[in-house]
């Protein structure tokens, strides 16, 4: 009796075991089940088939028309009239210097330049981080440091030994990178944060002030504008190659420049040397630009609603390494906390914003290993999850893979826009050139936007209109810049 008793007990033991794993995997399948169905829904919202591109870019070239004929805000596009007159043509000679001012440092950068056909020599580059007490300082105080550090590194490098060098004056181009990131954007800082335009009176008052801290620290050295450093990346692609017609940057922020004739620019009131055939440099500022065709998501209204600047930069949300890392990690919390994703337990640093940042989402979506090891990895590191399947794993790989290439054929909208916008799709080659980490260093992203132009434009009209990576990368554009300077405009 003893030993039926006992294997009754067994027996039951055995089936209420096996109606727990049965609860447990039916749990477990429709877990996986809603995590798949909110998957396939981001999917669906951010999708980007031609018919949208197109009217995104479409959209992008009424906004533009608008901007460019008044003098009020008529649409989400700044294109501001750039303070640079003049884009460089390839023959510059000479050591010339440049500055790119960032949102907590600047890079002073030198170079020879050897006319057409000739390589550039004796270039140096050197990053400096701009102390606290300075950073919050007035803009005469930043500007008395840059100098400062550059009369350093004047003397630390190769001298200027043209004819006459001593004694002329030499042009120093001097390009201003946006801050995205949230902390320099909110803190008090030195120079109120902006893009200038030719007729902007902060930007005047500014050069006035990097003049009087060069000429107190004994610099021989001239700015005659503050500018953009896309305007800047423009210049440098001008150097190289004079069919290049914009400029497009691709990093922390999302901006465009292009060259624009003084004819389709009723607001311009200015005057312009004839010397550069009527030609206006713009800059678009199209990290602002928004419009109803875009793919805006629940994810992307949350990130906007919770961001410094609600409302605005939209496309830049959509499309710059600030914040695609952000989209993916709101994604993955989402899953993790309706479907446990990684656990029954939500991952605490999972719902820090801004923790996943593009170079590490970059490493995940272009892991190729069997099992996904690197996505492994990257979130036990990041996020403290040690317990990721092969197949969690995977669908962090399309959630990277969803955000990465909606913001690239985003983007390759807008270049097809500024090309449209030129009524150079049918009847010219143009050239863009493209800077910024996104399009240098992740291979899909880039990938996504070559063949998102190719799906625009068709076989008939996609070799009118080339990308390439710019020359120089942050801040060599100010060099350029300061080779092609005339003071007669300033």
């Amino acid at each position: 009796m003893r030993k039926e008793v006992v294997a009754a007990a067994a027996v039951t033991a055995v089936a209420v075991v096996a109606v727990l794993v049965r609860q447990y995997s039916r749990k477990k399948a429709r877990q996986w089940r809603q995590t798949q169905r909110i998957l396939r829904k981001f999917a669906r919202e951010s999708a980007t088939p031609v018919p949208k591109l197109w009217e995104v870019a479409n959209a992008m070239v009424s906004d533009m028309q608008a901007s460019l004929a008044s003098q009020e805000e008529t649409g989400t596009l700044s294109m501001l009239v750039s303070c640079a007159a003049s884009l460089p043509k390839g023959d510059e000679r000479g050591l010339y210097y440049g500055v790119n001012l960032r949102g907590t440092n600047f890079f002073i950068l030198c170079a020879r330049l050897g006319g057409r056909n000739e390589p550039i020599s004796d270039l140096h580059r050197k990053e400096i981080s701009i102390p606290p007490n300075v950073l919050i300082g007035t803009s005469q105080e930043l500007f008395d440091y840059i100098a400062a550090e550059l009369a350093k590194f004047v003397s630390e490098n190769p001298p200027d030994d043209t004819p006459d060098a001593s004694e002329r004056e030499r042009k120093l181009g001097f390009t201003v990178s946006y801050p995205v990131d949230q902390a320099a954007a909110t803190s008090g800082s030195a120079i109120k944060w902006k893009s200038f335009s030719a007729n902007d009176t902060v930007e005047k008052a500014l050069v006035n002030d990097i003049n009087r801290a060069l000429e107190e620290h004994g610099l021989k050295f001239r700015v005659f504008s503050l500018v953009d450093d896309t305007v800047g990346n423009l210049a440098g692609g001008r150097y190289y190659n004079n069919g290049i017609v914009a400029s497009v940057t691709l990093a922390m922020g999302s901006n465009a420049a292009y060259v624009e004739l003084e004819e389709a620019v009723p607001k311009w009131q200015g005057t312009i040397p004839s010397s550069i055939l009527s030609e206006l440099i713009i800059n678009t500022e199209w990290g602002n630009f928004n419009c109803s065709n875009l793919p805006i998501t629940e994810f992307d209204s949350s990130l906007d609603a919770e961001s410094s600047n609600p409302g605005s930069r939209i496309f830049e949300k959509l499309t710059s390494a600030m914040y695609l890392g952000e989209i993916v990690r709101r994604v993955l919390l989402k899953m993790a906390q309706e479907t446990a994703l990684f656990g029954d337990v939500v991952p605490p640093e999972l719902a820090t914003p801004y923790h996943l940042r593009s170079p590490d989402m970059a490493a995940m979506h272009q892991d190729t290993s069997e099992d996904h090891d690197v996505v492994g990895e990257k979130l036990k590191e990041i996020f403290g999850i040690t317990n990721s399947t092969p197949m969690v794993r995977e669908v962090v790989v399309e959630v990277c893979d969803i955000v990465v290439e909606r913001g690239a054929r985003l983007a390759g909208a807008g270049i097809v826009g500024i090309i449209e916008k030129l009524g150079r799709i049918e009847s010219r080659k143009s050239v863009v050139a493209v800077e910024g980490g996104l399009y240098e260093h992740y291979r899909v992203f880039r990938n996504y936007l070559h063949s998102s132009v190719w799906e625009l434009l068709g076989s008939d009209h996609s070799d009118n209109v080339v990308i390439e990576h710019s020359h120089g990368g942050s801040g060599a554009g100010a060099v350029f810049l300061a080779a092609c300077q005339n003071p007669k405009s300033s």
